[in-house]
């Protein structure tokens, strides 16, 4: 017997809809989703250890099938269909409160700060010389093209971006290279607006597979760029840390992070190429007003 078969023998249901990775089946018992259980992750114990925490705020499932080993099965969520001008606050409100209840001090060795060190500074001296190697190339152009013109305009904001990251890890790992322990949280870690559902019910995260114990900087990073362009950041950082305050180094950390210019894919028609530029450019520029209030002379970082 096939999945497909094992499902209707199970739900009976008068209708399913294959959407992306899911099963969307619509029975006389209900409406549930159906997901391929992540690889090397039991989530039937993130989901046990926060309800123990008192978070709740995902969907019903189901997580034992003899005849759909491979499956979960969730409660299907139908968002209200109405604006919902606060949505975002509603989520890092949410965010917010699955970090505080799940966050406990775990001992580490001094190779942890270290290995998070190094991957971001290789991270970072790959990033510099990718982009150094098109600008060397367009400027030896005697007529650019739209994209080379563009590229050679904005070069140095990228660079200054690259070595703002560059200082502040330096400065991160002063502040880290001594400590004995590491704050960690359950993190949803695919953080987004359309990972986010709430009805009249009451409100959900969604999409667990990528769930952790890790540092919830990871969330807040995530989120930024995930929805960077939608999401009005400097209000919803601060109410997310009048909640849950960052230290000075998780602080620090996420700045970085959030520095990092993502890599511009330069294949492609000029049209692309440009469109590719100018949305990662606008990353840059929204970061850098994100940003600019923590490191003025009168504002403590």
């Amino acid at each position: 017997m096939n999945k497909l078969e094992s499902l209707k023998s199970l739900y009976k249901p008068y209708r399913y809809t294959i959407k992306g990775k899911c099963t969307i089946l619509e029975t006389t018992s209900g409406n549930f989703v159906i997901k391929k259980k992540p690889k090397n992750k039991d989530l039937n114990n993130i989901f046990s250890y926060l309800k123990s925490r008192g978070f709740d705020y995902f969907p019903a499932y189901y997580a034992s099938f003899n005849r759909l080993e491979d499956d979960i099965i969730y409660e299907y969520i139908e968002e209200d269909d109405i604006y919902n001008p606060s949505k975002s606050e509603d989520l890092i409100n949410l965010v917010a409160l699955l970090h505080s209840k799940t966050s406990f001090n775990k001992e580490v060795s001094e190779e942890v700060y270290k290995e998070i060190y190094e991957d971001i500074a290789n991270n970072i001296l790959y990033l510099k010389d990718y982009y150094l190697k098109y600008y060397d190339l367009y400027l030896k152009s005697i007529y650019p093209s739209p994209k080379e013109y563009e590229f050679l305009r904005v070069y140095s904001k990228i660079k200054a971006a690259l070595e703002f990251s560059e200082r502040e890890l330096e400065d991160w790992y002063n502040l880290v290279i001594n400590k004995k322990s590491e704050r960690i949280s359950l993190v949803h870690n695919n953080l987004s607006l359309d990972h986010y559902m709430i009805n009249q019910n009451r409100e959900y995260l969604i999409s667990w597979d990528n769930a952790s114990f890790d540092t919830p900087v990871l969330d807040l990073y995530k989120l930024y760029q995930n929805n960077y362009w939608d999401l009005e950041f400097s209000s919803l950082y601060k109410k997310y840390t009048s909640i849950s305050p960052l230290a000075k180094e998780e602080q620090k950390l996420f700045f970085i992070l959030i520095s990092l210019v993502p890599e511009i894919n330069f294949a492609g028609s000029e049209f692309e190429v440009c469109k590719e530029m100018r949305k990662k450019l606008d990353y840059v520029y929204k970061t850098e007003e994100f940003l600019k209030p923590y490191y003025t002379a009168d504002t403590d970082e």
